[in-house]
């Protein structure tokens, strides 16, 4: 990919993250990329091709991946305080904006797999997860995919939140945030 070409698309992501799809035009796409019109389309077909070109760059996607939640010491509260600080780490704010922008109608049919890949990971890491406690004896027989899905929610809806509102909706910290969720957890799943 050459110089003018990264140039675009990352003027074309960092709009969509901060604008949404819909309202990001080529031509300020252009402007912020120091191009004019005529060159990103000699570049790219259209606004969609560069931003699609973007979502298959490593730069433009939050590292989430069942990689990240390999650290499990086999304790459950150690354990879910790693996988939601590891979630929370890397879905940045910048991350779960863009990844609204990219839910576009114009887009949806083309990105929502890479948008999925996201909470696929930690769903299928965290149910497998207690899944191996269970069988560990660990904790007892529950619907883990249930368990799984209430804690990735939470993870989630903090980072969702956080993203949208920063401060103004709370002052409570990431840390304190995965303490006491981890906290009411484990009272709720230890017999």
């Amino acid at each position: 990919m050459d110089e003018t070409s990264q140039k675009i698309i990352d003027a074309a992501m960092a709009l969509v993250r901060d604008k949404g799809y819909v309202a990001t035009t080529t031509k300020e796409i252009a402007r912020v990329a120091g191009v004019n019109e005529c060159t990103l389309f000699r570049k790219f077909e259209s606004k969609k091709d560069i931003v699609l070109q973007g979502t298959n760059q490593a730069g433009w996607r939050a590292d989430v991946t069942p990689e990240i939640f390999e650290n499990v010491e086999w304790d459950l509260q150690a354990d879910l305080k790693m996988f939601m600080g590891a979630y929370i780490d890397r879905m940045t704010p910048d991350f779960v904006n863009l990844s609204i922008g990219l839910r576009a109608p114009q887009l949806y049919e083309e990105t929502k797999e890479l948008i999925m890949k996201v909470p696929q990971a930690f769903l299928r890491t965290f149910t497998d997860y207690l899944n191996k406690m269970c069988a560990m004896g660990k904790i007892p027989e529950k619907d883990f995919e249930a368990l799984a899905l209430t804690v990735f929610s939470a993870t989630f809806g903090y980072t969702f939140l956080n993203a949208s509102f920063g401060k103004e909706l709370t002052e409570i910290e990431k840390d304190r945030y995965i303490n006491e969720s981890v906290q009411m957890f484990v009272k709720g799943i230890d017999p």
